[in-house]
């Protein structure tokens, strides 16, 4: 099975400069924790809602500082055609519940998360997932 067969391609996006006021807005307005940014038609980052709440909120950043600011600029990423197996496999290594999904061109064309995994028809990728992003701290 291929990752395009799980995966979420409807996906939002938001820019860098874009305020964490309105990240958090398009996360409430879609009921989502994370946003792919993106500038220029290429992926820069990844926002997330931990993000606003630990890089932002618990260092004293309010809602107009900008996504820039505290968005994780070191993007991890599967192609749409990967195998879902293989991304589980990787995704649990990095302990990762979400990864967006780009097409051999690099363009974002949807994200895949453990709820994606875990309404697949594959156990044993959701079951891999499951337990390297569950592990205790």
């Amino acid at each position: 099975m291929r990752i395009s067969e799980v995966m979420s391609g409807d996906v939002c996006v938001i820019s860098p400069d874009d305020t964490l006021g309105r990240a958090a807005g398009v996360m409430a307005k879609h009921d989502i924790g994370s946003l792919p940014v993106g500038e220029n038609d290429r992926l820069v980052g990844f926002l997330t809602d931990r993000d606003i709440v630990v890089r932002a909120l618990a260092k004293g950043l309010g809602a107009d500082a900008t996504v820039r600011q505290v968005m994780s600029p070191d993007v991890k990423y599967c192609y749409a055609d990967d195998d879902i197996d293989e991304v589980a496999a990787n995704m649990a290594d990095l302990e990762l519940r979400r990864l967006p999904v780009v097409d051999r061109d690099k363009r974002l064309v949807g994200i895949v998360s453990l709820a994606n995994f875990a309404h697949s028809r594959d156990t044993k990728a959701s079951q891999e997932l499951l337990q390297g992003v569950a592990r205790p701290h």
